[in-house]
Protein backbone atom coordinates (compact mmCIF):
# COMPACT_ATOMS: atom_id res chain seq x y z
CA UNK A 1 0.00 0.00 0.00
CA UNK A 2 1.54 3.68 -0.78
CA UNK A 3 0.04 6.19 1.77
CA UNK A 4 0.72 10.12 0.95
CA UNK A 5 1.25 12.57 4.57
CA UNK A 6 0.80 15.99 4.08
CA UNK A 7 2.98 18.20 6.19
CA UNK A 8 6.08 17.36 7.62
CA UNK A 9 5.56 18.71 11.37
CA UNK A 10 5.26 16.28 14.25
CA UNK A 11 1.55 15.40 12.95
CA UNK A 12 3.13 14.50 9.64
CA UNK A 13 6.16 12.61 11.03
CA UNK A 14 4.37 10.92 13.74
CA UNK A 15 1.98 9.40 11.49
CA UNK A 16 4.57 7.87 8.72
CA UNK A 17 6.49 6.84 11.69
CA UNK A 18 3.74 4.73 13.16
CA UNK A 19 2.53 3.22 9.50
CA UNK A 20 5.99 1.78 8.82
CA UNK A 21 6.50 0.51 12.08
CA UNK A 22 3.14 -2.01 12.06
CA UNK A 23 2.97 -2.17 8.32
CA UNK A 24 5.95 -4.03 6.95
CA UNK A 25 5.03 -3.28 3.22
CA UNK A 26 3.51 0.00 3.37
CA UNK A 27 5.25 2.64 1.16
CA UNK A 28 4.86 6.66 2.76
CA UNK A 29 5.84 9.35 0.93
CA UNK A 30 5.79 13.00 3.43
CA UNK A 31 5.32 16.09 0.84
CA UNK A 32 6.03 19.67 2.52
CA UNK A 33 5.13 22.89 0.90
CA UNK A 34 8.46 24.55 2.27
CA UNK A 35 11.81 23.20 1.27
CA UNK A 36 12.40 22.23 4.47
CA UNK A 37 11.03 19.83 7.05
CA UNK A 38 9.53 19.83 10.87
CA UNK A 39 7.01 22.42 10.64
CA UNK A 40 6.19 23.50 14.40
CA UNK A 41 9.31 21.92 15.65
CA UNK A 42 11.39 24.20 13.88
CA UNK A 43 8.82 27.35 13.68
CA UNK A 44 6.89 27.00 16.47
CA UNK A 45 9.21 25.73 19.43
CA UNK A 46 10.99 28.58 21.23
CA UNK A 47 14.81 29.35 20.47
CA UNK A 48 16.08 28.80 24.19
CA UNK A 49 14.16 24.95 24.43
CA UNK A 50 16.57 23.13 22.43
CA UNK A 51 15.77 19.84 24.23
CA UNK A 52 12.34 19.97 23.09
CA UNK A 53 13.36 20.03 19.66
CA UNK A 54 15.23 16.59 20.07
CA UNK A 55 12.46 14.91 18.52
CA UNK A 56 13.73 16.05 14.96
CA UNK A 57 16.48 12.75 15.62
CA UNK A 58 13.59 10.35 15.33
CA UNK A 59 11.68 12.08 12.55
CA UNK A 60 14.81 12.08 10.81
CA UNK A 61 14.95 8.38 11.16
CA UNK A 62 11.47 7.94 10.00
CA UNK A 63 12.57 10.10 6.78
CA UNK A 64 16.01 7.87 6.12
CA UNK A 65 13.54 4.16 6.13
CA UNK A 66 14.00 2.80 2.76
CA UNK A 67 10.44 2.93 2.70
CA UNK A 68 9.67 6.44 3.33
CA UNK A 69 10.65 9.37 1.12
CA UNK A 70 9.96 12.91 1.44
CA UNK A 71 9.18 16.08 -1.25
CA UNK A 72 9.69 19.29 -0.14
CA UNK A 73 8.81 22.57 -2.09
CA UNK A 74 5.17 21.52 -3.19
CA UNK A 75 2.36 22.75 -1.73
CA UNK A 76 -0.67 20.75 -2.08
CA UNK A 77 -3.86 22.35 -3.30
CA UNK A 78 -1.85 24.55 -5.75
CA UNK A 79 1.12 22.22 -7.41
CA UNK A 80 -1.15 18.71 -7.07
CA UNK A 81 -4.43 18.31 -5.86
CA UNK A 82 -5.97 16.43 -3.19
CA UNK A 83 -7.77 14.25 -6.05
CA UNK A 84 -4.95 13.98 -7.58
CA UNK A 85 -3.17 12.41 -4.50
CA UNK A 86 -5.53 10.27 -4.04
CA UNK A 87 -5.44 8.69 -7.52
CA UNK A 88 -1.64 7.99 -7.13
CA UNK A 89 -1.89 6.56 -3.13
CA UNK A 90 -4.38 4.44 -1.82
CA UNK A 91 -4.69 6.59 1.64
CA UNK A 92 -3.98 10.28 2.03
CA UNK A 93 -3.22 11.88 5.55
CA UNK A 94 -4.05 15.36 5.92
CA UNK A 95 -2.05 16.80 8.53
CA UNK A 96 -0.86 20.41 7.68
CA UNK A 97 -1.15 21.92 10.69
CA UNK A 98 -2.88 25.46 11.69
CA UNK A 99 -1.64 28.18 9.20
CA UNK A 100 -3.66 31.11 10.30
CA UNK A 101 -4.09 32.45 13.68
CA UNK A 102 -7.20 33.34 15.21
CA UNK A 103 -8.82 37.52 15.02
CA UNK A 104 -9.77 39.70 18.26
CA UNK A 105 -12.15 41.07 15.81
CA UNK A 106 -11.96 44.65 17.89
CA UNK A 107 -11.29 48.25 16.14
CA UNK A 108 -8.01 49.26 15.78
CA UNK A 109 -6.40 45.65 15.59
CA UNK A 110 -4.84 46.31 12.22
CA UNK A 111 -2.71 48.88 13.33
CA UNK A 112 0.90 49.06 13.03
CA UNK A 113 2.21 48.18 16.54
CA UNK A 114 0.09 44.85 16.28
CA UNK A 115 0.71 41.41 15.77
CA UNK A 116 -0.56 37.76 15.97
CA UNK A 117 1.56 35.68 18.28
CA UNK A 118 2.05 33.24 14.85
CA UNK A 119 3.95 35.94 12.83
CA UNK A 120 5.60 37.24 16.21
CA UNK A 121 6.99 33.50 16.87
CA UNK A 122 7.52 33.13 12.63
CA UNK A 123 9.97 35.99 12.74
CA UNK A 124 12.07 35.37 15.30
CA UNK A 125 11.91 31.21 14.73
CA UNK A 126 12.67 32.17 11.02
CA UNK A 127 9.36 31.34 8.84
CA UNK A 128 9.82 32.59 5.49
CA UNK A 129 6.64 33.97 5.49
CA UNK A 130 7.48 36.25 8.40
CA UNK A 131 10.92 37.44 7.94
CA UNK A 132 9.54 41.09 6.83
CA UNK A 133 7.64 41.87 10.51
CA UNK A 134 10.24 43.83 11.57
CA UNK A 135 8.40 44.07 15.04
CA UNK A 136 8.37 48.12 15.76
CA UNK A 137 10.12 47.31 19.47
CA UNK A 138 11.11 50.87 20.36
CA UNK A 139 8.43 51.35 23.30
CA UNK A 140 8.54 50.63 27.01
CA UNK A 141 5.81 48.91 27.60
CA UNK A 142 4.24 45.22 25.69
CA UNK A 143 1.19 44.00 26.13
CA UNK A 144 0.35 40.23 25.01
CA UNK A 145 -3.06 39.35 24.93
CA UNK A 146 -3.36 35.11 26.15
CA UNK A 147 -2.35 33.09 29.07
CA UNK A 148 -1.05 30.22 27.24
CA UNK A 149 2.29 29.35 26.82
CA UNK A 150 2.98 30.40 23.33
CA UNK A 151 2.04 34.08 25.62
CA UNK A 152 4.71 33.37 28.10
CA UNK A 153 7.43 32.14 25.31
CA UNK A 154 7.06 35.38 23.80
CA UNK A 155 7.48 37.77 26.85
CA UNK A 156 10.45 35.76 28.10
CA UNK A 157 12.38 36.34 24.16
CA UNK A 158 11.20 40.16 24.68
CA UNK A 159 12.70 40.17 27.96
CA UNK A 160 15.60 37.22 27.90
CA UNK A 161 19.28 38.74 28.40
CA UNK A 162 20.92 38.84 24.91
CA UNK A 163 23.62 36.33 26.02
CA UNK A 164 21.25 33.83 26.90
CA UNK A 165 19.17 34.32 23.21
CA UNK A 166 22.77 34.63 21.60
CA UNK A 167 23.45 31.06 22.03
CA UNK A 168 19.90 30.02 20.96
CA UNK A 169 19.09 29.28 16.80
CA UNK A 170 16.95 32.33 17.20
CA UNK A 171 17.67 34.30 13.26
CA UNK A 172 20.16 36.87 13.27
CA UNK A 173 17.68 39.77 12.24
CA UNK A 174 15.34 38.94 15.71
CA UNK A 175 18.43 38.72 17.57
CA UNK A 176 19.56 42.30 15.98
CA UNK A 177 16.39 43.71 16.51
CA UNK A 178 15.96 42.56 19.94
CA UNK A 179 19.32 43.93 21.27
CA UNK A 180 18.09 47.65 20.04
CA UNK A 181 15.15 46.69 22.09
CA UNK A 182 13.58 49.38 24.30
CA UNK A 183 10.94 47.11 25.69
CA UNK A 184 10.89 46.21 29.68
CA UNK A 185 7.64 45.83 30.71
CA UNK A 186 5.59 42.74 29.36
CA UNK A 187 1.85 42.52 30.43
CA UNK A 188 0.09 39.16 29.95
CA UNK A 189 -3.34 39.70 29.81
CA UNK A 190 -6.41 37.12 29.94
CA UNK A 191 -10.63 37.31 30.33
CA UNK A 192 -10.55 34.62 32.75
CA UNK A 193 -8.65 34.32 36.09
CA UNK A 194 -6.30 32.50 37.73
CA UNK A 195 -7.54 29.63 37.62
CA UNK A 196 -7.99 29.07 33.68
CA UNK A 197 -4.55 30.20 33.12
CA UNK A 198 -3.53 27.51 30.06
CA UNK A 199 0.43 27.98 30.34
CA UNK A 200 2.48 24.92 32.00
CA UNK A 201 4.23 25.01 35.25
CA UNK A 202 7.84 24.55 33.20
CA UNK A 203 7.23 28.09 31.35
CA UNK A 204 5.78 29.81 34.81
CA UNK A 205 8.77 29.11 36.28
CA UNK A 206 11.04 29.33 34.11
CA UNK A 207 9.50 33.03 33.89
CA UNK A 208 9.33 33.98 37.33
CA UNK A 209 13.48 32.58 37.19
CA UNK A 210 14.20 34.70 34.36
CA UNK A 211 17.63 36.56 35.55
CA UNK A 212 17.52 40.62 35.55
CA UNK A 213 13.66 40.53 35.59
CA UNK A 214 11.08 40.80 38.27
CA UNK A 215 7.41 39.04 38.41
CA UNK A 216 4.59 41.69 39.17
CA UNK A 217 1.36 39.90 40.84
CA UNK A 218 -1.07 41.21 42.29
CA UNK A 219 -1.96 39.49 45.54
CA UNK A 220 -5.64 41.13 45.57
CA UNK A 221 -5.79 38.77 42.34
CA UNK A 222 -4.96 35.44 44.39
CA UNK A 223 -6.91 35.90 47.76
CA UNK A 224 -9.04 32.83 48.57
CA UNK A 225 -7.67 30.95 45.78
CA UNK A 226 -5.86 28.60 48.01
CA UNK A 227 -9.42 27.00 49.08
CA UNK A 228 -10.73 26.80 45.96
CA UNK A 229 -7.52 25.14 44.48
CA UNK A 230 -7.48 22.10 47.80
CA UNK A 231 -9.28 19.49 45.20
CA UNK A 232 -8.30 21.11 41.95
CA UNK A 233 -6.20 18.22 39.43
CA UNK A 234 -2.50 18.44 41.10
CA UNK A 235 -0.43 20.25 37.66
CA UNK A 236 -3.72 23.03 38.45
CA UNK A 237 -2.75 22.91 42.05
CA UNK A 238 0.85 23.41 41.74
CA UNK A 239 0.33 26.08 39.00
CA UNK A 240 -1.66 27.93 41.30
CA UNK A 241 0.35 27.60 44.32
CA UNK A 242 3.24 29.24 42.62
CA UNK A 243 1.63 31.69 41.24
CA UNK A 244 0.08 32.49 44.98
CA UNK A 245 3.58 32.20 46.32
CA UNK A 246 5.27 34.66 43.66
CA UNK A 247 2.40 37.19 44.44
CA UNK A 248 2.55 37.41 48.27
CA UNK A 249 7.03 37.09 47.89
CA UNK A 250 8.04 40.28 49.46
CA UNK A 251 10.84 41.34 46.87
CA UNK A 252 13.21 41.65 49.37
CA UNK A 253 12.83 37.85 50.07
CA UNK A 254 13.82 37.12 46.54
CA UNK A 255 17.00 35.02 46.48
CA UNK A 256 18.86 37.98 44.88
CA UNK A 257 17.67 41.20 46.96
CA UNK A 258 19.48 43.38 44.52
CA UNK A 259 17.37 41.55 41.37
CA UNK A 260 14.35 42.45 42.78
CA UNK A 261 14.72 45.89 43.75
CA UNK A 262 16.74 46.63 40.83
CA UNK A 263 15.83 44.73 38.01
CA UNK A 264 15.40 46.86 34.63
CA UNK A 265 12.82 44.36 33.44
CA UNK A 266 9.34 43.49 34.80
CA UNK A 267 6.53 41.25 33.65
CA UNK A 268 3.08 40.75 35.17
CA UNK A 269 -0.30 38.61 34.78
CA UNK A 270 -3.46 40.53 34.26
CA UNK A 271 -7.06 38.84 34.86
CA UNK A 272 -10.05 39.21 33.83
CA UNK A 273 -9.74 41.93 30.99
CA UNK A 274 -11.21 41.38 27.87
CA UNK A 275 -9.96 43.54 24.73
CA UNK A 276 -12.32 46.14 23.39
CA UNK A 277 -10.13 48.84 21.15
CA UNK A 278 -6.45 49.34 20.01
CA UNK A 279 -6.40 52.90 20.88
CA UNK A 280 -4.62 54.70 18.17
CA UNK A 281 -1.48 57.33 18.96
CA UNK A 282 -2.44 61.02 18.20
CA UNK A 283 -1.69 60.76 14.62
CA UNK A 284 -3.49 57.87 14.15
CA UNK A 285 -0.41 56.00 12.74
CA UNK A 286 0.08 53.72 15.34
CA UNK A 287 -1.11 51.70 18.46
CA UNK A 288 -0.49 53.84 21.62
CA UNK A 289 -2.58 51.51 24.31
CA UNK A 290 -5.66 49.23 24.40
CA UNK A 291 -8.91 49.57 25.97
CA UNK A 292 -10.20 46.54 28.15
CA UNK A 293 -14.08 45.84 29.55
CA UNK A 294 -13.20 44.22 32.75
CA UNK A 295 -15.24 40.89 33.05
CA UNK A 296 -16.82 38.72 36.10
CA UNK A 297 -16.77 35.02 35.75
CA UNK A 298 -19.81 33.04 35.65
CA UNK A 299 -19.00 29.26 36.58
CA UNK A 300 -16.09 27.81 37.94
CA UNK A 301 -12.93 25.60 36.56
CA UNK A 302 -12.23 25.62 33.07
CA UNK A 303 -15.61 26.14 32.05
CA UNK A 304 -15.76 29.42 33.22
CA UNK A 305 -17.14 32.47 31.04
CA UNK A 306 -16.17 35.87 31.15
CA UNK A 307 -18.59 38.33 31.49
CA UNK A 308 -18.24 42.16 30.84
CA UNK A 309 -19.11 44.11 34.03
CA UNK A 310 -19.23 47.23 32.13
CA UNK A 311 -16.26 48.76 33.34
CA UNK A 312 -13.43 49.88 31.55
CA UNK A 313 -9.60 50.29 31.63
CA UNK A 314 -6.76 51.66 29.52
CA UNK A 315 -3.26 50.63 29.69
CA UNK A 316 -0.42 52.21 27.46
CA UNK A 317 1.46 50.25 25.55
CA UNK A 318 3.02 50.31 22.41
CA UNK A 319 3.18 46.95 21.44
CA UNK A 320 0.31 44.37 21.16
CA UNK A 321 0.54 40.47 20.30
CA UNK A 322 -2.35 38.89 20.31
CA UNK A 323 -1.59 35.15 21.34
CA UNK A 324 -5.42 33.53 20.95
CA UNK A 325 -5.18 30.88 19.05
CA UNK A 326 -3.93 29.60 15.68
CA UNK A 327 -6.20 28.35 13.21
CA UNK A 328 -6.44 25.78 10.17
CA UNK A 329 -7.20 26.70 6.98
CA UNK A 330 -9.29 24.67 4.15
CA UNK A 331 -6.77 23.32 1.71
CA UNK A 332 -8.73 22.09 -1.73
CA UNK A 333 -12.18 22.36 -2.08
CA UNK A 334 -12.19 18.60 -2.48
CA UNK A 335 -11.83 18.21 1.49
CA UNK A 336 -14.75 18.67 3.45
CA UNK A 337 -13.83 21.66 6.44
CA UNK A 338 -16.14 22.53 9.19
CA UNK A 339 -14.84 26.71 9.04
CA UNK A 340 -16.50 27.14 12.49
CA UNK A 341 -14.19 24.81 14.62
CA UNK A 342 -11.96 25.28 12.06
CA UNK A 343 -10.93 21.52 11.33
CA UNK A 344 -12.01 18.52 9.02
CA UNK A 345 -14.76 16.78 10.38
CA UNK A 346 -13.46 13.33 11.17
CA UNK A 347 -14.22 10.34 13.37
CA UNK A 348 -10.43 8.99 14.88
CA UNK A 349 -8.86 10.60 11.76
CA UNK A 350 -11.48 9.04 8.86
CA UNK A 351 -12.49 12.14 6.89
CA UNK A 352 -16.24 12.32 7.11
CA UNK A 353 -17.83 11.23 3.92
CA UNK A 354 -14.45 10.17 2.02
CA UNK A 355 -13.08 6.95 2.10
CA UNK A 356 -9.28 6.72 2.03
CA UNK A 357 -8.92 10.06 3.22
CA UNK A 358 -7.25 10.73 6.59
CA UNK A 359 -6.08 13.66 8.97
CA UNK A 360 -4.11 13.74 12.06
CA UNK A 361 -2.64 17.18 14.16
CA UNK A 362 -4.18 20.64 14.91
CA UNK A 363 -6.12 20.06 11.49
CA UNK A 364 -7.92 17.26 13.09
CA UNK A 365 -8.77 18.23 16.65
CA UNK A 366 -8.30 22.23 16.34
CA UNK A 367 -4.79 23.94 17.47
CA UNK A 368 -4.56 22.76 21.05
CA UNK A 369 -1.69 20.74 23.17
CA UNK A 370 2.18 19.88 23.20
CA UNK A 371 4.20 17.79 20.75
CA UNK A 372 3.06 14.62 22.89
CA UNK A 373 -0.60 15.30 22.41
CA UNK A 374 0.04 15.72 18.64
CA UNK A 375 1.88 12.34 19.09
CA UNK A 376 -1.09 10.32 20.58
CA UNK A 377 -3.20 11.89 18.29
CA UNK A 378 -1.08 10.99 15.36
CA UNK A 379 -0.54 7.24 16.39
CA UNK A 380 -4.31 7.56 16.21
CA UNK A 381 -5.11 7.98 13.03
CA UNK A 382 -2.23 5.54 11.77
CA UNK A 383 -3.91 2.97 13.76
CA UNK A 384 -6.93 4.19 11.88
CA UNK A 385 -5.16 3.96 8.54
CA UNK A 386 -3.94 0.18 9.32
CA UNK A 387 -6.86 -0.80 10.34
CA UNK A 388 -8.60 -0.10 7.35
CA UNK A 389 -6.00 -1.80 5.56
CA UNK A 390 -6.35 -4.67 6.66
CA UNK A 391 -9.61 -4.32 7.17
CA UNK A 392 -9.77 -4.44 3.37
CA UNK A 393 -11.49 -1.18 3.89
CA UNK A 394 -8.79 0.40 1.52
CA UNK A 395 -8.87 -1.68 -1.96
CA UNK A 396 -4.95 -2.46 -2.47
CA UNK A 397 -5.57 -4.63 -5.84
CA UNK A 398 -5.68 -2.02 -8.05
CA UNK A 399 -1.66 -0.66 -7.70
CA UNK A 400 -0.70 3.00 -7.49
CA UNK A 401 2.01 4.97 -8.58
CA UNK A 402 2.45 6.76 -5.95
CA UNK A 403 5.01 9.30 -6.32
CA UNK A 404 5.40 8.42 -10.26
CA UNK A 405 1.83 9.65 -11.08
CA UNK A 406 2.65 12.47 -8.31
CA UNK A 407 6.44 13.72 -10.09
CA UNK A 408 5.13 14.24 -14.03
CA UNK A 409 2.03 16.44 -12.68
CA UNK A 410 4.36 18.70 -10.70
CA UNK A 411 7.00 18.42 -13.29
CA UNK A 412 4.17 19.53 -16.08
CA UNK A 413 3.61 22.57 -13.66
CA UNK A 414 7.20 23.84 -13.30
CA UNK A 415 7.46 22.29 -9.83
CA UNK A 416 10.55 20.65 -8.80
CA UNK A 417 10.32 18.97 -4.97
CA UNK A 418 13.18 18.96 -2.86
CA UNK A 419 14.58 15.58 -1.52
CA UNK A 420 15.08 14.82 2.55
CA UNK A 421 18.74 14.88 1.60
CA UNK A 422 18.53 17.97 -0.03
CA UNK A 423 17.41 19.28 3.24
CA UNK A 424 20.22 17.52 4.90
CA UNK A 425 22.80 19.70 2.81
CA UNK A 426 20.97 23.18 3.42
CA UNK A 427 21.06 21.75 7.26
CA UNK A 428 24.62 21.25 7.36
CA UNK A 429 24.93 24.69 5.91
CA UNK A 430 22.69 26.03 8.80
CA UNK A 431 25.09 24.67 11.18
CA UNK A 432 28.51 25.80 9.94
CA UNK A 433 26.91 28.90 9.60
CA UNK A 434 26.06 28.73 13.66
CA UNK A 435 29.07 27.19 14.41
CA UNK A 436 30.91 30.79 12.92
CA UNK A 437 28.93 32.38 15.35
CA UNK A 438 28.88 30.15 18.61
CA UNK A 439 25.32 28.76 17.78
CA UNK A 440 23.73 25.48 17.54
CA UNK A 441 22.82 26.34 13.78
CA UNK A 442 21.98 30.17 12.03
CA UNK A 443 18.52 29.62 10.37
CA UNK A 444 18.30 30.37 6.73
CA UNK A 445 14.71 32.43 6.17
CA UNK A 446 15.01 32.86 2.51
CA UNK A 447 13.44 29.76 0.19
CA UNK A 448 15.69 30.76 -3.08
CA UNK A 449 18.60 30.61 -1.10
CA UNK A 450 17.81 27.35 0.48
CA UNK A 451 16.90 26.15 -3.18
CA UNK A 452 20.60 28.20 -4.52
CA UNK A 453 22.37 25.99 -1.54
CA UNK A 454 21.54 23.11 -3.25
CA UNK A 455 21.55 24.06 -6.97
CA UNK A 456 18.04 23.85 -7.28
Amino acid sequence: PRVCVVGSGPAGFYTAQHILKHHGGALVDIYEKLPIPFGLVRFGVAPDHPEVKNVINTFTQTAHSERCAYYGNVTVGRDVTVPELQQAYHAVVLSYGAEDNRVLGIPGENLPGVYSARAFVGWYNGLPENQDLKPDLSCETALILGHGNVALDIARILLSPLQLLRKTDITDSSLAALACSKVKRVWLVGRRGPLQVAFTIKELREMINLPGTRAVLDPADFTGLESAVKDAPRPRKRLTELMIKTALEKPEEMQAAAAGAAAPREWGLKFQRSPQEVLPSADGRRARGIRMALTRLEGSGDSAKAIPTGDVEELECGLVVSSIGYRSLPLDPAVPFDSQRGIIPNSSGRVEGVPGLYCSGWVKRGPTGVIITTMNDSFDTAQSVLEDLQGGVLDISPSREGFGLVESILHSRGVRPVSFSDWEKIDATEVARGKAAGKPREKIVDPAEMLQIIGH
